[in-house]
């Protein structure tokens, strides 16, 4: 390698800035022998001469591209025969790539749509599924309503990677479960009673499809099929009286686990 002024080339910082590559990898290009400067100043300066250049700016055109440095190197340095074959199995590593990424703006696609909807389901198919008694327009009101919560965020991640069926599974769990309370109810189970206790504990699990439920938000949510003439309505619609059946059992389950349920709040 010739000693040379800095006239005869240009210095690492000067290809950096043309050529919008770090210092840190010009040094690291030189040192593995991809992109050896031909030039040295007397004090043992890298310069680098257009013919350099030339082939720096191919290794940045094929780094963008997505090659590998020792794939670069195969390219810039291999026979002719080399450089389809090696070209290639790149294109066919970004066409695997293009298809990984536009699954994911896909998947972004419905995460965007279930944060701003909840359910992506048709007005058809959620009829279909949670039945006549319900209401299209529920989702959007519950995300009115909830939209600035974490639990709103818990719900539309899962909603996202839901189809009907999943959904339908869902509303099948959740038709067993009240079932299942409106003959606890006729059968005389008492608040606080081992029975009533995993009733309570079932309702926990079952609304978990939806958001992780702790104890003191179970309380809030006792109350509000209590209070709430919705909720009101649809329990007491499987039993007279379920809904506030229902929250005494709550209300008892949270005292026997250390909670006062006059107090409870939301967390």
């Amino acid at each position: 390698m010739d000693d040379a002024t800095e006239a005869d080339g240009l210095t690492v910082g000067q290809v950096s800035a043309r050529l919008g590559v770090t210092v840190r990898a010009l040094h690291h290009w030189d040192e593995i022998g991809l992109a050896r400067p031909s030039l040295r100043t007397a004090a043992g300066y890298r310069l680098y001469t257009a013919g350099d250049l030339e082939r720096l700016h191919r290794i940045v055109v094929h780094r963008e591209l997505g090659l590998g440095l020792d794939r670069i190197r195969t390219v810039l340095d291999g026979s002719a025969a080399d450089v389809p074959g090696a070209l290639r199995a790149q294109r066919t590593q970004v066409a695997e790539r293009i298809d990984r990424l536009q699954q994911l703006g896909a998947g972004l696609d419905r995460m965007i749509d279930a944060h701003e909807r909840g359910l992506l389901l048709t007005a058809e198919q959620q009829a279909a599924i949670f039945g006549p008694q319900w209401n299209p327009d529920w989702p959007a009101q519950a995300r009115q309503r909830y939209g600035d919560t974490a639990q709103w965020r818990q719900y539309a991640e899962r909603s996202a990677s839901r189809g009907p069926e999943e959904w339908r599974t869902i509303a099948d769990t959740v038709a067993d479960f009240e079932r299942t309370l409106g003959e606890a109810m006729d059968a005389g189970v008492a608040p606080g009673s081992p029975e009533a206790h995993r009733l309570v504990e079932r309702h926990r699990e079952v609304f978990a499809s939806y958001f992780p439920l702790t104890r003191r938000m179970q309380v809030c949510l006792g109350r509000m099929y209590e209070a709430d003439p919705g909720f009101a309505a649809h329990y007491d619609g499987i039993r007279a009286g379920l809904a506030t059946w229902f929250r005494h059992l709550v209300d008892a389950s949270a005292r026997a686990h250390g909670i006062d349920p006059d107090t409870a709040t939301w967390e």
